[in-house]
């Protein structure tokens, strides 16, 4: 079975770039954006099965790239990232259909773990259609 296609979005170049590579050499498809409005045209143009989402960047926050990415692509789950500065955020996302969070900075490990678990949702809910 094909593992996830991932969307990684962050405005944290650094954070993006390694996130990427980790994920890339555990065998997962992976492209990095910087900004809300760049996953947007990224979900305009291709299928993405799960959305790593930043929701703390400039211009185009987390919370309206969320509501745009669910807009263009029902099954496509997100998982957010959030400091703890912005917990309250995260919850409000989760209450907008992000499949879960993970705390920055966050373990590879942990984050593969939630990733998996998006996907394996998205499977369920795309068989349910």
């Amino acid at each position: 079975m094909k593992g996830p296609r991932i969307l990684l979005v962050d405005d944290e170049v650094v954070f993006t770039t390694n996130m990427s590579k980790l994920l890339a050499n555990r065998g997962y498809d992976v492209v990095a954006v910087n900004s809300g409005d760049a996953a947007v045209e990224a979900v305009e143009k291709e299928k993405f099965d799960v959305v790593i989402l930043d929701l703390k960047m400039p211009g185009m926050d987390g919370i309206t790239t969320l509501e745009e990415i669910k807009r263009l692509s029902f099954f496509t789950e997100i998982l957010i990232l959030t400091g703890h500065g912005s917990m309250d955020s995260a919850f409000r996302a989760i209450e907008m259909g992000a499949y879960d969070y993970v705390m920055k900075p966050c373990e590879i490990a942990e984050l593969v773990i939630k990733m998996e678990g998006a996907y394996a949702r998205k499977r369920v809910q795309e068989k349910k259609a």
